[in-house]
C-alpha cells in the first residue's frame, strides 16, 4: 500500500459502520454508569487513504490506573505509538478494497480480530491463512502482512497490542522492521531507543 491513493477520507471507511465506544465509570453512590458514548479518538488516514485507524483505548501503564479517570485522560491526550511501552493499545483499522500492507514486524504481542470482511494473513516463511469475521490471530513478533482479499468491499480489523519483554530467536533479539508503515504511527517517547522501534531510527 506504499503508493496507494485510496478511497478513504475519514473514519469510518466508506461502506463500514461507525462503531460506538461505550466507556463505563461510577457515580457518587458507587453504581456503575456509562461515562461516554462516542466513536473513538485520534482518527487518522493511513497510506494515502488506503486505510484509516481509530484508537479506541490506550494506556501507558500496566496495571492500569482507573481511579479519577487517569487512564481516560491519558488516552484522550496522547496519540499512541504503534504499541505503548509498558502499556497497551486498542486500535481499529479499516482497509479499503484490495489493500495490502508491506511485510513488517512489530516487537509486541498483537491480537487481531476480524470485524468485517475477509483478510489474508501472510508470514515471511510463505505460510498464509484466510481470516473471516470472528477469527483471531495472536501475532508474537512475527514478520507478516495483511491483505483485504475482496477487490470491491472494505474490511475492518481490531488490534489489541501489548508490550513484551525482549524476544530472542536463534540467539538474537528481534528488532522492529516496519518499512513504510512506520510513519503511520506516533513516535515513541524520547527516553526510548528509536533504533529499536523503526528501521534505521527512521521517523519520517
Amino acid at each position: 500500500m506504499a503508493d496507494v491513493q485510496g478511497p478513504f477520507t475519514k473514519f469510518p471507511g466508506d461502506g463500514l459502520h461507525n462503531p460506538q465506544r461505550l466507556i463505563t465509570g461510577h457515580r457518587n453512590d458507587g453504581k456503575a454508569i456509562f461515562l461516554h458514548t462516542d466513536h473513538g479518538d485520534h482518527h487518522q488516514l493511513m497510506v494515502n487513504g488506503g486505510a484509516v485507524q481509530n484508537i479506541l483505548y490506550s494506556t501507558g501503564s500496566n496495571p492500569v490506573q482507573l481511579t479519577d479517570d487517569v487512564d481516560l485522560a491519558f488516552a484522550r491526550q496522547n496519540r499512541p505509538s504503534l504499541h505503548m511501552p509498558n502499556g497497551a493499545v486498542v486500535r481499529m483499522i479499516d482497509f479499503s478494497p484490495g489493500s495490502e500492507s508491506n511485510m513488517h514486524r512489530a516487537v509486541c504481542c498483537g491480537v487481531g480480530t476480524v470485524c468485517e470482511g475477509e483478510f489474508e494473513l501472510s508470514l515471511d516463511s510463505g505460510e498464509a491463512r484466510i481470516m473471516r469475521p470472528g477469527d483471531v490471530s495472536i501475532n508474537r513478533g512475527a514478520m507478516h502482512k495483511w491483505r483485504n482479499v475482496s477487490p470491491d468491499k472494505p474490511g475492518r480489523m481490531l488490534y489489541f497490542l501489548l508490550d513484551v519483554e525482549p524476544v530472542i530467536v536463534q540467539g538474537k533479539a528481534l528488532q522492529f522492521d516496519m518499512g513504510y508503515l512506520g510513519k503511520e504511527y506516533a513516535e515513541y517517547a524520547d527516553d526510548r531507543d528509536a533504533d529499536d522501534k523503526l528501521p534505521n531510527g527512521n521517523h519520517e
